[in-house]
């Protein structure tokens, strides 16, 4: 199915993922990752110690809020 939307995707100016080392999620957002490096599609990813609810709040504020604020950043 990611074949489908790759195109879609490389139309993002910023992907980011994240997951905990002890994460549910940890196979499937390595799955992704690699799909979206075989495609050649531009993201970050990041593997942090951690289940899925650990470290939310500081993961947010040191990690993904600056990731987005230098990737979003719109020229006037």
């Amino acid at each position: 199915m990611f074949d489908q939307h790759a195109a879609d995707l490389r139309r993002y100016r910023a992907i980011g993922l994240d997951v905990g080392d002890r994460d549910g999620l940890k196979e499937g957002a390595e799955l992704l990752h690699a799909a979206m490096d075989r495609y050649g599609i531009k993201h970050r990813y990041q593997v942090y110690a951690g289940d899925h609810t650990s470290g939310v709040a500081t993961q947010m504020q040191t990690v993904v809020i600056p990731f987005f604020a230098d990737a979003l950043v719109f020229p006037k």
